[in-house]
């Protein structure tokens, strides 16, 4: 099971919002909006999506990486610092 398996609606409920915030910001390009506008709103879907990996690393720590101990523990932790590594590069 995953560690956000219990959040799993929330998170879909999330991603569907962003989403739609994207086809918002498509849009907005077609009707040729201010730029100014629509960074706006692409920064309001970067916020939205850091809070969604926010979320996923929340579970992995209270779940997959407290359930588990020795070597996968350690295997885990590793894991989960250089996929936090690749979002703070994002």
């Amino acid at each position: 099971m995953t560690g956000y398996a219990k959040n799993k609606d929330e998170l879909l409920k999330r991603l569907a919002r962003v989403e739609g915030q994207v086809r918002g910001i498509a849009r907005m390009i077609e009707e040729d909006r201010y730029c100014i506008d629509v960074l706006t709103q692409v920064s309001a879907v970067r916020k939205a999506v850091d809070a969604v990996a926010l979320e996923l690393v929340d579970d992995h720590v209270r779940h997959c990486i407290a359930d588990s101990s020795g070597d996968e523990r350690a295997a885990r932790t590793d894991e989960l610092m250089a996929a936090v590594g690749r979002l703070v590069k994002a």
